[in-house]
């Protein structure tokens, strides 16, 4: 009678168990890859529109043309057009970049200056290209492109410059005021709305002051706002637009002139006088340090959050600041009928056995590993710049040998699915403001058939599509289940969409938190 009873308790459980969240697979593409070719994917995602998929071949050590198979897809993954394009052998890729209605490629004659931009039509797979000159040992590192021209930022003998080129008469501009010594480039991003360029820097020097320098489409500069006498260095930003005549910037600050942050600050910029606006935007800035973000520290233990939570304040009664010495990568502003969330990742440069030599780590090159990411933090804002809410998501044993966007981001409704891929898996977490509304969960990615298996991942990623739609690709080696010695390698596409469960938000409040967690 017992036994009876506890199997129908358990078989009551499971019927009366509520549907979990899932990452659904729907559809996937494989893509055979030789290791031994000189080859490499891209994939472009265009929102409700599709996908573009960019396969390169060939190249200097095959000593044969670079081809450029351009391939969109709908959807469905259901192939639109494809077209091809033939590159000589003495171009090299540089940066690509993409809106609505193109994509573009920069390339580069090797020890030249000559430059190449192709311009790719996302309706009908047109292509176009624009020969030019820009300048010789051109280290470059921003591409943007805004109505008929590029804007090109980098450094030419360690010192920063930022070109404008036209598409239509292929002339070039240097943008004034940015050739100085000890300055590093931000950030280069463009208004469509307003037609200007904004070039956000900061000096390396003299209390590493930080200015937005904005230009008009005729490369004249318009005004500069400078932070010189703000309370705090500021290290990097961020602008979005919100309003006619005024934008958001949010970023993070250092309390020295270091690349360590202790916090983030957010401030509102006005488009009019620039000594008005440099004053206002510095009387206004708003500084939020780590501390004072509800679930910050979330992705460490409980005792170990406590503890540091209780030096910093002890420190702060002593009328001291506690050092935190955090590395953000920081993403593009993303708006919201609200206002604009903010994401951002901590990370730390990783290297194999440290040796301690001369009071200091001995790091050689041949050592390095990657960047380790502990966590990412996520922050809701106003229109008004006011910080609403933040949230934590926690990473763990994420190693990559680039610098990054991993934690993605699928706004569905007043909820978010945050996501990253490793190890042939998705880790996913679904937040409603500071709430955790399901905690993380992991998904492994499916090949197409049930009788193979994922043998090895390498190079994974993943991009928040559209709607509930993320898309995940790289690199896998799979075999049959019964036959691991017979391996092939593909380019995998695969949409993945996720449907989150009914929350019970009494169980939700009353969860709070994870008690675990990966730390430094």
């Amino acid at each position: 009678m017992t036994r009876l009873f506890i199997i129908c308790f358990l078989l009551l459980a499971v019927i009366q168990r509520p549907a979990k969240a899932q990452l659904a697979q729907s559809l996937r593409i494989e893509i055979p890859s030789d290791p031994n070719e000189s080859e490499s994917f891209d994939v472009t995602p265009l929102a409700e529109r599709g996908v573009l998929m960019t396969i390169q071949s060939g190249g200097y050590y095959d000593n044969a043309p670079i081809l450029f198979n351009f391939q969109r897809y709908n959807n469905d993954l259901k192939q639109i057009w494809r077209t091809e394009f033939k590159q000589d052998i003495k171009f090299r890729s540089v940066l690509s970049y993409n809106n609505d209605q193109y994509v573009y490629y920069l390339f580069r004659e090797y020890d030249t200056d000559k430059f190449q931009f192709l311009r790719l039509h996302l309706d009908d797979g047109g292509i176009e290209t624009f020969d030019g000159i820009l300048l010789d040992q051109f280290d470059i590192r921003q591409f943007k492109v805004m109505g008929g021209q590029a804007y090109v930022g980098g450094y030419h003998h360690s010192r920063p410059v930022v070109m404008s080129f036209s598409f239509f008469d292929h002339s070039t501009k240097v943008l004034p005021g940015m050739y100085v010594n000890h300055m590093e480039i931000s950030s280069l991003e463009i208004d469509e709305a307003r037609q200007e360029v904004n070039v956000l820097v900061h000096s390396t020097k003299r209390h590493c002051r930080f200015s937005i320098r904005t230009y008009a489409y005729d490369s004249k500069l318009v005004r500069t706002i400078d932070f010189d006498k703000a309370k705090y260095t500021l290290i990097s930003g961020k602008l979005l637009p919100v309003s006619q005549n005024e934008s958001v910037l949010v970023g993070n600050y250092s309390t020295d002139c270091t690349p360590y942050s202790q916090g983030i600050y957010v401030t509102r910029i006005h488009h009019g006088d620039q000594v008005d606006a440099s004053t206002e935007a510095v009387n206004n800035t708003q500084y939020i340090e780590f501390s004072q973000l509800q679930n910050f520290f979330n992705y460490m233990k409980p005792h170990r959050q406590q503890k540091l939570l209780a030096r910093a304040m002890k420190k702060k009664e002593e009328g001291k600041d506690y050092k935190f010495r955090y590395r953000l990568l920081v993403h593009d502003l993303q708006p919201t009928p609200d206002g604009l969330t903010l994401v951002a990742e901590v990370y730390y440069p990783q290297y194999r056995g440290n040796t301690l030599a001369y009071s200091g780590y001995l790091r050689g090159a041949d050592r390095y590993e990657g960047y380790r990411y502990t966590h990412a933090f996520i922050c809701g804002f106003d229109l008004q710049g006011k910080l609403l809410w933040d949230n934590c998501l926690p990473i763990k044993e994420l190693l990559s040998p680039e610098l990054t966007e991993m934690v993605q981001v699928s706004h569905q409704g007043d909820r978010m699915v945050l996501a990253y891929p490793n190890d042939g898996e998705i880790t996913t977490e679904v937040i409603q403001g500071n709430k955790v509304l399901k905690e993380t969960e992991k998904f492994k990615l499916q090949t197409n058939t049930e009788d193979e298996k994922v043998t090895y991942s390498t190079q994974e990623n993943l991009m928040a599509w559209y709607d509930r739609h993320f898309l995940a690709y790289g690199f896998q080696k799979i075999a049959p289940s019964k036959n691991y010695a017979s391996q092939r390698e593909v380019f995998y596409l695969n949409k993945l969409t996720y449907t989150p469960e009914p929350v019970d938000t009494k169980s939700a409040n009353a969860a709070s938190r994870r008690n675990g967690g990966s730390e430094r």
